[in-house]
């Protein structure tokens, strides 16, 4: 498949896309600028366009909560559901149809 990538999250090859760790909705909130630096805010992790990326919203629907509380990686994985969904995509051999 073409520009295929490395998903940060379960770490198969596919085509992937920047997820924001403190999502875009939050970056004009007086809230989130008081606790987060601008680097802060546009901080991404690379995962799978379709299976991934869709997933973190599918579980954590919430933005705001998604920003306060799930903004690294180790944060985003360490979600009970998160965890259990990359258990389960990383023994999936069949990539998402992008």
């Amino acid at each position: 498949m073409k520009d295929e990538q490395h998903c940060e999250m379960c770490g198969r090859e596919n085509v992937c896309n920047d997820h924001h760790l403190i999502p875009k909705k939050n970056h004009s909130k007086k809230r989130f600028k008081r606790l987060f630096s601008k680097k802060e805010m546009n901080e991404t992790i690379l995962v799978c366009k379709e299976d991934c990326h869709r997933a973190i919203h599918r579980i954590i629907p919430d933005h705001k909560q998604l920003g306060l509380l799930y903004n690294t990686l180790e944060k985003l994985l360490s979600h009970p559901e998160i965890e259990k969904y990359v258990s389960w995509i990383q023994k999936q051999t069949k990539k998402s149809k992008f």
